[in-house]
């Protein structure tokens, strides 16, 4: 059985660019969703704190994971989206669900 591919991405917009990385994100979360192997996408920011951002992402497999990178929405969300935040990428995290 193929396990799925879990995880989670930070970032931190730049000051003033907290309304636009969320109007990106709103749009791309939409796009990723239609994903044939996208399981969840999930974007919030935290409460208290609009500039840092949290994604959560779950494919089914690998093999989905990868066509998701491969993505064309992909690589333009992240040239859209790196000069609005503080890192220079957003920090991933890979999770492995227990049984």
């Amino acid at each position: 059985m193929n396990e799925p591919v879990i995880l989670h991405a930070t970032f931190t917009a730049r000051a003033g660019e907290e309304d636009r990385v969320t109007r990106l994100l709103a749009d791309y979360s939409e796009v990723v969703r239609q994903e044939p192997g996208n399981v969840l996408f999930e974007a919030s920011h935290l409460r208290g704190a609009p500039d840092h951002f949290f994604v959560y992402e779950e494919y089914r497999d690998e093999a989905a994971f990868q066509a998701h990178l491969s993505h064309p929405a992909g690589r333009a969300f992240n040239s859209e989206l790196t000069p609005l935040i503080v890192e220079p990428t957003s920090e991933l995290t890979f999770l492995h669900r227990l049984p």
